[in-house]
Order: C-alpha cells, then sequence, then structure tokens
C-alpha cells in the first residue's frame, strides 16, 4: 500500500504557523500522521503490535491505522536512540466553550483552573494540558525538557476566534519545564514564559514549570472558618513587613527556605504581639534588587525559598500560630525582560499600545491595559488565586497614584487624557473597583489595602457608595509628617505642632493603616534610629516616642523588620538584618518595650475596636505648642474601655503637668516608654494618679502627672 498523501498544509507545521495541527497530525479517517523532522523511523505502537509508518514529506510520517483505542509513536534516530510516546494529536480539546466565552468576555474568576499548565487525565491518560492566550500570534508551540525544547513536536491549536491556544501532552506531570514558542504577528519567535505559570525555574533560568496545586493537606480550618466573621478594621492589626530573602539567612549567605521561615517568623511575630506578616512580593522575578516588585510570573512564587506547596505550607504555619498573611501585590506594572508579558504575541497585548500610557517614565516599566477585558480579567483573577490556592488574608496593592493617574510622573503632552479630557486613568479606577469586589465577594474575611501617595477620595468607600472598595489605605500623609516632626531637634517642634495634628483633618475620610515600611529605610534615607535627633539616649528615647505614637493613633499598624533591632543603618536586600544587635543593651531594652507595647495593643480593645469611628479617639489638649506636649483619648464605646496619651516631646520632665481625664479616680500607668526597663530615665510618674473632679481641658475630671523627657505616659481608670 502507497503512502497516503501529504496534507496541502504540511509546509505550515514546519515554519511554525498552523492554527490547527490536529488537522493534520493524529488519526484522521483511518490514517493516522506524526512528525520529526530528524526520526529515520517512525511506528505506531499498540498492544503487541507495531505498525511502520512511512515518510511523506516535510517532517511527516503517515500509516494507515483502524484501531478504537490507544496508541504510542516511537521514533528512531540515526544515533541508534529511540523515543516513544503517547500522540497528543489524538485528545479532544481541554478548554470548552463556556470557559473560552468567560475568557473572552473577561470574566472567568477562576482563570488559573483554565490556562497555564494542568496535570490531568484524559481518557485515561495521564498528562498535561496547557493553555495560553495570544490572539495575535500566527503559531504557539510548546517547548520544555519533555521534547527537547523542539517546538515543532507541539505545535498549538488554536481553539476558534477565542484568541486561546491549547495542546494536551501525554505521559509528562509536575516537574517538567516548559516555555511558549510563539511566533508574534509581527514575524518575530520568541520563548515565553507562561503567565498562569504555577512555577517556575530560578533565575537566571526563566522556564515555568509544571506544578500541581492540589498537593498540599491544608490544616488551617479554624483559622479560615474564623476570619470569615472578622472585620479587619475593628480587630488589632498589627502587620511585620517582611523581605524574606534578608530576614535572616544561613551562616553562609545563602537564603532560608519556606519551611525554616516559618515557625521562626511565627514565633517572632508572637512574641512581639505582631498580628500578620506583611511580605515583600514573592511572585517570581528575576532581579533580586527590584525586591520583587519587577513580576515576570504573577501565578508563580518566587523559587528563592521553595517550592508553591512549601508555601502552601508556610501560611499554614502562620494561620495555626494565629497569624494573618498579607502579599504585597503588583498590579500597577511589569518588565520589559522578553520572557515575560512584553509583546506577548508579537503586539501590546498586556501593555497600552500607546507608549504614552504603556510605558512608566520612572521605573522603565511597562504598564498594563487595563481597559481590555481579558488582560483585567488575567489580574482580577491573579488576586482571587492567592487568596484562594495559598489562602492568603490580604493583598496590599503597591503603586496605586501610578495607576489612577495618567499624567503620572509625565510632563505636559506626554500623556493621553480620558475620554472627559481629565487625567484620571478611568480603566485603572474600574479595574481596581472589580478587583476589591470580587476579593471580598469571593473570600468573606480577607481585605485589600491600597498604597496610595495621593488624596483620592473614596479609597476606603464601597463601591455600591462611589468608591473605589478597598478595605484599608496606607497613611502617607501620617509617615511623612511624623517623620518630619521626630527628625527635628527637639527646641525647633514648637514650630511644628501641626505636623503631629493635622491628621485629625482628614482621620475618619478613610480607612488607614500607618506605615513605617520598608520604602522610609532604603535609598539613603538611613534607619529609623538615624532619623533621630540628640545623643544615643535621645534617639532611643525619640523613637520609643515614635512607636508609641503610631501603636495609639487610630488605624492600623505596620513596622519594617528590623525596627526591633534599632540599626544605624539602613536596610540592604543583599544580606541578613543584623541579629547581633539584639544583644546591645541599649536595643535588648528596645525589644523589651517593643514586645510590651506590641502585648498591650493587642491586649486593648480602646486601641483598636473603634479605629474606624470618631467616637473611638478625642484630643484632650493639642495646643501646649511650647512644651511640645500632646494629650488624647482612645475609646471603645461597646466595653467602655478608656485609654489616655500623653506624650512630652521634649528632653526635659514637666511636673507637675495638669491633664484632663473623663472620670475622676484612680489611674493606673498601663505602660511608660521612658521606664528603665526599656533603656529609659525611669523618671516621671510611673505609680499611677488619683484624678480629681477639677475640670481641665474640657474634662470633668483631672490630674497632675510628672511627665518623663522624651517619653509617653499611657494611662488608664485602675478599676
Amino acid at each position: 500500500m502507497s503512502a497516503p498523501p501529504r496534507p496541502p498544509d504540511a509546509e505550515l507545521l514546519a515554519r511554525g504557523e498552523h492554527r490547527d495541527p490536529h488537522a493534520v497530525l493524529g488519526p484522521h479517517d483511518g490514517v493516522v500522521r506524526a512528525y520529526h523532522r530528524d526520526a529515520v523511523e517512525v511506528s505506531i505502537e499498540t498492544d503487541g503490535e507495531r505498525i511502520a509508518m512511512e515518510a511523506i514529506g516535510a517532517g511527516l510520517w503517515a500509516a494507515a491505522w483502524h484501531g478504537d483505542g490507544g496508541y504510542r509513536l516511537r521514533y528512531a534516530f540515526p544515533d541508534g536512540n529511540t523515543w516513544e510516546r503517547g500522540d497528543p494529536y489524538r485528545f479532544p480539546p481541554t478548554v470548552g466553550e463556556p470557559d473560552l466565552h468567560l475568557i473572552n468576555e473577561g470574566t472567568h474568576e477562576r482563570l488559573y483552573d483554565i490556562l497555564g499548565a494542568h496535570p490531568r487525565t484524559v481518557d485515561g491518560v495521564d498528562g498535561v494540558a496547557f493553555a495560553v492566550w495570544a490572539p495575535a500570534a500566527r503559531g504557539v508551540r510548546v517547548v520544555g525538557d519533555f521534547n527537547q525544547w523542539q517546538g515543532d513536536l507541539a505545535p498549538m491549536r488554536q481553539l476558534g476566534a477565542s484568541g486561546v491556544w491549547e495542546l494536551f501532552v501525554p505521559d509528562i506531570g509536575p516537574g517538567a519545564t516548559y516555555k511558549y514558542e510563539v511566533l508574534g504577528a509581527d514575524g518575530t519567535l520568541r520563548h515565553k514564559a507562561d503567565p498562569l505559570g504555577f512555577s517556575m525555574q530560578l533565575r537566571p533560568e526563566s522556564a515555568s514549570r509544571v506544578w500541581d496545586p492540589s498537593v498540599h493537606a491544608w490544616s488551617d480550618d479554624a483559622w479560615m472558618s474564623a476570619r470569615e466573621a472578622r472585620d479587619p478594621s475593628r480587630q488589632p492589626m498589627a502587620v511585620y513587613e517582611v523581605h524574606l530573602g534578608s530576614w535572616q539567612r544561613h551562616a553562609d549567605g545563602s537564603w532560608l527556605t519556606y519551611a525554616e521561615l516559618a515557625p521562626r517568623l511565627a514565633e517572632h511575630c508572637r512574641r512581639f504581639g505582631f498580628t500578620h506578616v506583611e511580605l515583600l512580593p514573592i511572585a517570581e522575578h528575576p532581579y533580586d534588587g527590584s525586591w520583587g516588585y519587577q513580576v515576570t510570573g504573577y501565578y508563580a512564587p518566587t523559587a528563592r525559598f521553595g517550592t508553591p506547596d512549601e508555601l502552601r505550607a508556610f501560611v499554614d504555619t502562620l494561620h495555626q500560630a494565629e497569624i494573618g498573611v498579607i502579599l504585597d501585590w503588583v498590579p500597577a506594572h511589569f518588565p520589559r525582560d522578553d520572557f515575560g508579558l512584553r509583546r506577548f504575541d508579537g503586539t501590546p497585548l498586556y501593555e497600552y499600545p500607546d507608549p504614552r500610557m504603556g510605558e512608566h517614565p520612572d521605573w522603565g516599566t511597562l504598564i498594563f491595559n487595563y481597559g481590555r477585558p481579558e488582560v483585567r480579567n488575567f489580574l482580577v483573577a491573579n488576586a482571587l488565586y492567592w487568596l484562594d490556592a495559598f489562602h492568603v488574608d490580604g493583598l496590599r496593592v503597591d503603586a496605586v497614584a501610578s495607576m489612577l493617574y495618567l499624567d503620572y510622573s509625565r510632563k505636559a503632552g506626554e500623556w493621553v487624557p480620558n475620554r472627559y479630557g481629565g487625567r484620571e486613568n478611568l480603566d485603572a479606577m474600574d479595574f481596581l473597583r472589580e478587583v476589591n469586589e470580587r476579593c471580598y465577594g469571593r473570600h468573606p474575611g480577607t481585605f485589600t489595602i491600597a498604597e496610595d501617595s495621593t488624596a483620592f477620595g473614596g479609597m476606603t468607600r464601597p463601591t455600591y457608595a462611589g468608591g473605589i472598595g478597598f478595605g484599608m489605605k496606607w497613611d502617607l500623609g501620617w509617615m511623612h509628617d511624623h517623620l518630619d516632626y521626630f527628625a527635628r531637634e527637639p527646641v525647633h517642634r514648637r514650630w511644628h505642632h501641626d505636623r503631629l495634628t493635622f491628621r485629625s483633618l482628614y482621620q475618619y475620610s478613610e480607612r488607614w493603616i500607618l506605615p513605617l515600611s520598608h520604602d522610609e529605610v532604603v535609598h539613603g534615607k538611613g534607619s529609623l534610629l538615624g532619623k533621630m535627633p540628640g545623643d544615643e539616649w535621645q534617639r532611643f528615647a525619640n523613637l520609643r516616642c515614635l512607636l508609641a505614637d503610631c501603636y495609639t493613633q487610630p488605624g492600623g499598624k505596620l513596622l519594617f523588620m528590623g525596627t526591633e533591632l534599632a540599626p544605624l543603618e539602613e536596610w540592604s536586600h543583599e544580606r541578613s538584618l543584623a541579629w547581633e544587635l539584639a544583644d546591645d543593651p541599649m536595643r535588648a531594652a528596645f525589644g523589651r518595650y517593643l514586645i510590651d507595647l506590641g502585648a498591650l495593643y493587642r491586649a486593648e480593645p480602646a486601641l483598636w475596636a473603634a479605629d474606624p469611628d470618631p467616637e473611638g479617639f478625642d484630643w484632650i489638649d493639642a495646643s501646649d505648642t511650647d512644651g511640645a506636649v500632646f494629650a488624647y483619648l482612645r475609646h471603645d464605646p461597646a466595653s467602655g474601655r478608656r485609654l489616655a496619651v500623653v506624650m512630652n516631646l521634649t528632653p526635659v520632665v514637666r511636673e507637675p503637668y495638669r491633664v484632663g481625664l473623663p472620670v475622676a479616680g484612680r489611674w493606673a500607668v498601663a505602660l511608660s516608654s521612658d521606664a528603665a526597663a526599656y533603656g529609659g530615665s525611669g523618671s516621671g510618674t510611673l505609680d499611677g494618679v488619683q484624678a480629681v473632679g477639677e475640670t481641665w481641658h474640657g474634662q470633668p475630671a483631672s490630674a497632675e502627672l510628672s511627665l518623663p523627657p522624651l517619653g509617653v505616659l499611657l494611662l488608664r481608670p485602675a478599676d
């Protein structure tokens, strides 16, 4: 019998331009076709039978076959080696029409269940289903360690006009490395990491890795169940911001693994009273110096510290220790690395095509096209993926200001107005609203946090009320004002009193987190201790005051790792924190202070239960500019708990100093930042005071205090 004829479009296979290789390869009306350009013999292998195939040109082989079961293909090469595999082209599509419709509509909440690489069993055969969105590509092929990185051995089919390319590859599974070989609309052949790859190689390698997201057995049911009923803005929130690569390292300078980090972080956070860990971005990224903010694998936890399942176990361990996990999420921009999202199908697919919108002038990165439904879906589903697949409790959204404004860091003439002639990026605003609606709708008890440096209104207002829908927002105004104040010599503070009172004008306009983050201890800014004026004693005293101010103001708290060590040098991502500093007597005392401050914060509902409400805070006196004294009250109306905060921000004892209080009677000192155990002078009121019914500062009672130098007193009713 003569060989079956070669299909007229066979040449497209070798050129990588065939949009439906299944129409050529695999079984067709009693004929099986296979492809391999280097083979000298090819055969069909069935149970007990081998059928030789004939070469029909252009690398194609064919043979008659009328079987109704499975078969395998066996290739022989000139060097005598052979290769046997299942035939990818005998399987039906693994992506259905309903999914394709939702993908094109931009509304597929579980996009990560469809696109990417998924271990599956099809027709009784184990393998991996690959699917990728590349609508303008002339051809897409899977290359990997399972086919010697030869793209012509695994061309994918385009599913109609969806832009989705699909292929089921039998006989491979978790651990296989791969990329997509994309022949772009511009005629350029690029090797691309999978946009929805769940694992990637460690830099400098950049291939995706097949991973099974269903393997880890979770043990955090109690945490997840309790989380659903919580309102994070009315719970204690003291966040420990961590860069995993430099928190702690091995003695030889190598990284700790997720498995090594988890118990250490859990114990450390519990010791200092932190309620949450916030991780600087851990999605895969090629450059250590970006700290994770230039992402190339949005669905892939970085391999620097282990596997995706080891990250799941990391979160699990923290949850069992009652520590929440927040991820720093970066939907504002992505890098230009050619293996990443840039010109993915030979066109500006993920980025805006107009460089005035699609290129970030500060960071040299590209900006997502938030107006394209499929791109918006990619990002929304990514947010949901971290909450779903990794049980993450919150997302801190980076660089929101750069997303909101079309003229961000651009001069006149360098930006494109919106359809109304304004500077707001309406597409980005709609995207952020959608992210927040989907996160809160799908995962009750989780929360989102905006890192926004602008005065954009309604950031934490619900979307149904016209807001953007975040749960909380970083109060960068508080951070700038308070660091500016505390960096000044006390003799000059009288002229800058408003730095500590200005927040009252906007305090309830949003739901806040007060951040002392990594951004304040890098790029020549020095450490927090290094910002403080005076000699060593005064520096530590000022820093204790700053932290007391942070912990007693309404809003969540965020401290960058290492704050507890009070280093003089600023942070570097290239080395471990200087843990040996904890042995220094002054720093050991400072550590005790932060431990006690954290414990008091968590135990005292007056400091958090009414954070979003005006009833939760009252000034006692904010007018003593000459003395640099501030006094205010924190309340929990539900329980009746009260706490008075009195700060003396000059290095002199002030006594007697009368302060108004809401009730007469005995008031105990819950904490003095100037206690000798904390490295302070041990002066001032320490044993409590008796408030009498003498009106002062508009309060019905008052007490005379001895205010410690550069110190804060926290008082509460003794009964």
